[in-house]
């Protein structure tokens, strides 16, 4: 993971809204199409942007695509914003 993708797929507020909604669970492509009024190449690409900064996982299920969040890169994420954190250092 590079942290200039995650923080370029972060910077866009569709995307970040489709993380939120992952926190949920699984989600097909179109139910997650559905909450926004965009075109479906429209909600790919942002999904796109999402699995090339590995921020989802994909999984295929008969006919479907389902996402879901890739939980060990916000971690590491986190962990490298805590390093900035003060309040830790002794």
């Amino acid at each position: 993971m590079g942290f200039a993708e995650t923080f370029k797929a972060l910077s866009d507020p569709v995307r970040r809204e489709i993380l939120v909604m992952l926190r949920e669970g699984k989600m097909s492509a179109g139910e997650i199409a559905k909450r926004f009024d965009m075109t479906g190449a429209t909600i790919s690409y942002h999904l796109s942007q999402l699995k090339k900064a590995d921020l989802i996982r994909e999984s295929k299920y008969k006919n479907y695509v389902y996402y879901e969040l890739n939980v060990s890169v916000f971690e590491e994420i986190m962990l490298w914003f805590s390093q900035f954190d003060k309040s830790n250092e002794t």
